[in-house]
């Protein structure tokens, strides 16, 4: 595999290069008939928020952006209020046309080795219920299935469930 490496998000540029990453990943669900991320959902303001907010990180291999996730510190509407043990990744995305094969599973290690680092003890995340790929996924990747959020609150208001998966760092 090309080596992956990785920095922090914070340009101008590195938004539209986030917006870019998340349609890409969300028009690859649509063709493959998985119900999740819609293109045009996120937007550059997303991404400066959760710059703002948070962590965001890019992926890089043979000098392009192949991938990216967002780390968040707490996760109040899937998790509730929690104790600050653990780190949540969110949309964890592949350029499918560029990145090395295994390229996903490197990025969700590379942030739990960041959680990790923070002195955290565990990666949580959470899928669509409906998405029992991504789950299978997850869960190939040491995850566990620790509860579900049935009414978690999406954009315009709308409610839709998620399944809570965490592993133990």
């Amino acid at each position: 595999m090309d080596e992956i490496t990785y920095r922090a998000a914070e340009t101008e540029h590195d938004l539209a290069v986030l917006v870019g990453l998340y349609d890409g990943a969300a028009r690859w669900m649509v063709d493959n008939g998985i119900d999740q991320w819609k293109p045009g959902d996120k937007d550059e303001a997303h991404f400066r928020e959760r710059i703002k907010e948070g962590e965001v990180w890019l992926a890089e291999a043979a000098g392009r952006v192949v991938g990216g996730f967002e780390l968040w510190w707490r996760d109040e509407p899937a998790w509730g209020a929690q104790p600050p043990v653990a780190g949540y990744v969110h949309r964890l995305m592949v350029d499918r046309a560029h990145a090395p094969a295994g390229a996903g599973r490197e990025l969700l290690s590379w942030a739990e080795r960041r959680i990790a680092a923070a002195g955290r003890t565990r990666s949580r995340l959470d899928c669509v219920s409906s998405n029992p790929r991504l789950r299978t996924y997850y869960e190939g990747a040491g995850y566990e299935v620790v509860g579900e959020q049935p009414f978690k609150e999406g954009k315009g208001g709308s409610k839709y469930g998620v399944t809570l998966l965490e592993k133990r760092l």
